[in-house]
């Protein structure tokens, strides 16, 4: 099988302010992300770009490649529409990332909108009737709903506490308040996260992420252009990673909820192809798909930074701070960003890039090479892993 890496480099990134965005619609911010991108990669929409793909979840963030089109008034060129639940914009950069990668396109842009609080519903609108049809186990059940059956599992089986849940909301809001284009610009403490009322048992308000408008976008072209583009203010795609599992987790004789299969198997896919083998010690932070906060210890596991059942230690110990050994979320992740679904994945990559590059827009990480972003999507159904890094950073040299 080939390889991506080193072949893709990222020249330039947008990202709007995430949160309830009244003032503008979809196309609005679309248009602002993606022309944030293009200044800063010094590219010319009209002339320069060849095709592109968006991320978006809802329909009524857009359809079909006219979800691109219209609101940039970019016709006549191949657009791709994708969709893959919470890793809709990463699978929407990966897609363009394949695309130069082969050689077809010199210069694209993959982007990811949403625009979720205009629909007048509390949380995931629809998400019964969209996602899980007559589905028996899952019918009308909530997304804290799932996700507090493996906390409850959690905590009998390793003795993690809420006091546990709670040190993740707290590192996250630190590194949020921190943030410009962050939703939720406030510390917390963990009092405050203990107190607050309760959603799903154990997961109270804190321990849950918000929905968000917001839209990010990302140009890919070739490493050779990327130097006459912009000398080398570029970073470059190590390895993208997807897994697909069952939309139906619960049937599964071998379901524990401590582990997320989907998010094991892509993490064995992008560490593989990039050369890695001991992530903690070759990579210098990630970004994990905390939506809630039960899913960032559990991902800290599947994504090897540590053993099973040892999540919560390493928050504990501070170890994912900013200040730790392997910071998690330096931007303050979907705790503080919330989650327009489309334009999360692709959020997180133009994240990546500019921490590896040193320009972070919020707490910068010391000495930033490499890291990775992930999500984790639907009924723990689909994970995507994606390894960003500088263009002469190799594994085992941390």
């Amino acid at each position: 099988m080939g390889r991506i890496t080193d072949k893709v480099a990222i020249v330039g990134t947008g990202v709007t302010k995430f949160g309830e965005i009244w003032e503008k619609d979809h196309e609005d911010l679309l248009v602002e992300a993606v022309y944030e991108a293009c200044n800063e990669a010094n590219v010319d929409l009209r002339k320069d770009v060849e095709a592109a793909w968006v991320g978006t979840f809802w329909t009524f963030s857009g359809v079909a490649g006219d979800a691109f089109a219209d609101p940039l008034k970019w016709y006549g060129k191949p657009i791709t529409r994708v969709e893959n639940y919470c890793a809709t914009g990463m699978d929407a950069v990966r897609n363009a990332a394949y695309a130069v990668a082969s050689g077809v396109y010199d210069i694209v842009i993959a982007a990811g909108v949403e625009k979720i609080l205009d629909q007048g519903s509390r949380g995931l609108p629809d998400l019964d009737k969209m996602l899980l049809g007559a589905e028996v186990t899952l019918n009308a059940e909530s997304a804290p709903a799932m996700f507090a059956m493996a906390a409850v599992r959690a905590f009998k089986e390793w003795g993690w506490t809420k006091e546990d849940l709670a040190l993740v909301a707290v590192k996250n809001h630190y590194n949020g308040a921190r943030h410009p284009k962050a939703h939720f610009r406030r510390e917390i403490t963990v009092e405050m996260a203990l107190k607050a009322p309760m959603i799903a048992y154990p997961l109270g308000l804190f321990d849950c992420c918000a929905m968000s408008d917001g839209a990010a976008a990302v140009v890919l072209t070739r490493p050779e252009i990327a130097k006459e583009l912009v000398g080398d203010e570029y970073a470059t795609i190590k390895a993208m990673g997807l897994a697909v599992e069952t939309l139906h987790p619960f049937y599964r004789k071998d379901w524990t909820g401590l582990a997320f299969p989907a998010n094991v198997k892509a993490a064995e896919m992008a560490y593989k192809e990039a050369g890695i083998t001991d992530p903690r010690k070759e990579l210098d932070f990630g970004i994990v798909h905390d939506c809630f906060t039960i899913t960032e210890l559990i991902n800290y596991q599947d994504m090897k930074l540590c053993k099973l059942g040892e999540g919560a230690q390493l928050i504990r110990d501070g170890v994912t701070t900013i200040e730790g050994d392997f910071p998690i979320n330096p931007d303050g992740g979907l705790k503080c960003f919330g989650h327009p679904i489309g334009a999360t994945g692709c959020r997180m990559v133009a994240e990546l890039t500019r921490q590896v590059l040193g320009r972070a827009e919020g707490l910068q990480v010391k000495d930033a090479e490499a890291g990775f972003a992930h999500n984790l999507g639907g009924p723990q159904a689909v994970a995507i892993v994606g390894i960003v890094g500088r263009p002469d950073w190799k594994p085992g040299e941390k």
